[in-house]
C-alpha cells in the first residue's frame, strides 16, 4: 500500500452518499475508500434523491444552489463533495429522465469549467448513468491533460430503447453517436459484469476494465435464529418470507410478484414482502388492493443498522428482471444477498451472463425471465425444499472471495 502514489481524483456522477441503494451506494463507498487511502478526491454530485425521486432531508432547503462538504481522513486523504442543483421529476418518464440528466450536466459543467483554471487532477472518473457525464470527463481530459475513466453501471440507452422509453430513431442515433464519441476519446472504459463488458466492447472497439460492484462482507453476514428475526419485523415465527428489497421501478417487472402471490395464496405460510421505494410503488399497492391480496406486505427502506438482520429474516430473496434487461443491469441487490448467505431466486435466461455466473457457482435458484409459471414453480420449489444449505453456503463463500470491497478497491486503486 505504501508504494501507491497518492492521486488527485475528480468524480462526476449524480448518485452518491448518503443514498443507501443502487449506484449511489457504490459511488459513495468507492470515493470514501479512496480518500481513506490518502487520495485527494473531489466529487461533483447531486443532492440525494434516489430511490424516492425527491430530494431528501436535510438537503431540501439548499437544493436550488450548490453546497460543499469536506471530510478529512487520518491517512491525509480528503473528500470534497460539491452538490449541484438539478431537476428531479416525481414521476420519471423517458423525457423527464433526459431533462434530469441534462440539468445535472449543465450545473456540473459550471464547476468543471472553474476547475480548468485550478491545479490539475490526475484522473477524472465519470459514472454512467448518465452516459452524458462522460462528455464532461472528456472535456476535462482534453483541456487539462488528465486521464479519464468512464465507468458504466447501467447500459442506459439500450435499457431506454428496449423498455420503450425512447422510440425516436433520430434521437437514438444521436445518443449512440455521442456515446461512441466518449468511448473514442476516453482512456479507460470499465463495467460491472462480463455480459455488459462483452456488449460495450462491441461498441467501444477497445478493451474494458472489469470493475465489479462489491459488498461489505464484514457488515453483511449470516445470522442464526430466523424465528426471532421474523418476529422482530412483525411476522409470525411460522411465516415463510419471500422478500424483494430494492428500487421499485418499471424495468424490474415486479407485478410478477403479485401474480405469484395469487397463485400461491393457498399456501398460507408463504408471505410476500416488497421493501423499498420508487416511482412504481403506488401502482403496485393499488394492484394489490384490487387483487384483494392479504399475503403481500409493503415496507419502507430499512435503516442501515437494521439491514443485515432484515435480509437474514427472509427465507427467499427475489431478484426479478425483465428479459431484455438481463445483461443491461447487474442487480446490485444480489451482492448483499450473497453476503448474508441468502437463498435467492433469480429471473435470468441461459444466455445472460448473470445466469452463467449463478449456475457456475450454484449459488441461487434460476428461473426463466418474464415467465410467470416458472416464477411460481420456483418459489414453490424453494418452499418445499429443505436442503438448500449447499446453495446458501456457496453464496456466502462467493461473496467473501470475489465481492469483498477491500479486494476489489485495492485492485482498482492499482489501476489508477
Amino acid at each position: 500500500m505504501e508504494n501507491i502514489v497518492k492521486k488527485k481524483l475528480l468524480f462526476i456522477g449524480y448518485n452518491f452518499s448518503p443514498e443507501l441503494t443502487g449506484i449511489g451506494k457504490y459511488s459513495g463507498e468507492m470515493m470514501h475508500w479512496l480518500a481513506s487511502q490518502g487520495h485527494h478526491c473531489t466529487v461533483l454530485t447531486a443532492y440525494p434523491y434516489y430511490p424516492y425521486w425527491k430530494v431528501q432531508e436535510p438537503y431540501r432547503k439548499n437544493r436550488f444552489w450548490y453546497k460543499k462538504e469536506v471530510v478529512d481522513f487520518p491517512s491525509g486523504g480528503k473528500l470534497t463533495v460539491v452538490r449541484c442543483p438539478m431537476y428531479v421529476p416525481a414521476n420519471p418518464s423517458g423525457a423527464k429522465r433526459m431533462l434530469l440528466d441534462t440539468s445535472f450536466s449543465s450545473s456540473a459543467f459550471a464547476v468543471v469549467f472553474a476547475k480548468l483554471f485550478q491545479k490539475k487532477y490526475d484522473w477524472v472518473i465519470s459514472i454512467a448513468p448518465s452516459f452524458q457525464f462522460g462528455l464532461l470527463g472528456v472535456l476535462y481530459k482534453k483541456l487539462k491533460g488528465a486521464k479519464h475513466l468512464h465507468h458504466i453501471q447501467d447500459l442506459q440507452i439500450e435499457a431506454a430503447q428496449d423498455l420503450g422509453l425512447i422510440k425516436s430513431p433520430t434521437l437514438l442515433k444521436l445518443l449512440y453517436g455521442t456515446e461512441r464519441f466518449i468511448f473514442k476519446h476516453t482512456d479507460v472504459v470499465s463495467s460491472i459484469s462480463d455480459g455488459m463488458i462483452e456488449r460495450i466492447e462491441r461498441k467501444a472497439n477497445k478493451p474494458l476494465l472489469f470493475f465489479p460492484n462489491w459488498t461489505d462482507t464484514n457488515s453483511f453476514f449470516p445470522l442464526e435464529n430466523k424465528t426471532g428475526l421474523k418476529e422482530q419485523f412483525g411476522f409470525k415465527a411460522s411465516d415463510w418470507v419471500v422478500l424483494y428489497s430494492g428500487a421499485i421501478g418499471e424495468k424490474q417487472g415486479l407485478e410478477a410478484i403479485l401474480h405469484a402471490a395469487v397463485a400461491l395464496k393457498t399456501k398460507q405460510d408463504i408471505q410476500f414482502v416488497i421493501c423499498g421505494t420508487g416511482p412504481y410503488k403506488e401502482k403496485l399497492i393499488t394492484m394489490t388492493k384490487e387483487m384483494n391480496l392479504t399475503n403481500v406486505h409493503y415496507l419502507p427502506l430499512q435503516p442501515m443498522e437494521a439491514f443485515n438482520s432484515f435480509l437474514n429474516m427472509a427465507d427467499l430473496h427475489l431478484v426479478i428482471q425483465k428479459e431484455k434487461a438481463s445483461d443491461l443491469v447487474m442487480p446490485s441487490k444480489l451482492t448483499t444477498i450473497l453476503a448474508v448467505g441468502g437463498l435467492s431466486l433469480i429471473t435470468a435466461n441461459p444466455s445472460a451472463s448473470l445466469h452463467k455466473l449463478v449456475s457456475k457457482y450454484n449459488m441461487g435458484i434460476l428461473v426463466a425471465a418474464e415467465n410467470q409459471k416458472a416464477l411460481n414453480e420456483g418459489i414453490l420449489k424453494a418452499f418445499e425444499d429443505t436442503n438448500t444449505q449447499k446453495m446458501t453456503d456457496a453464496a456466502r463463500a462467493y461473496a467473501q472471495e470475489f465481492l469483498a470491497i477491500e479486494n476489489i478497491m485495492t485492485a482498482f486503486e492499482k489501476q489508477l
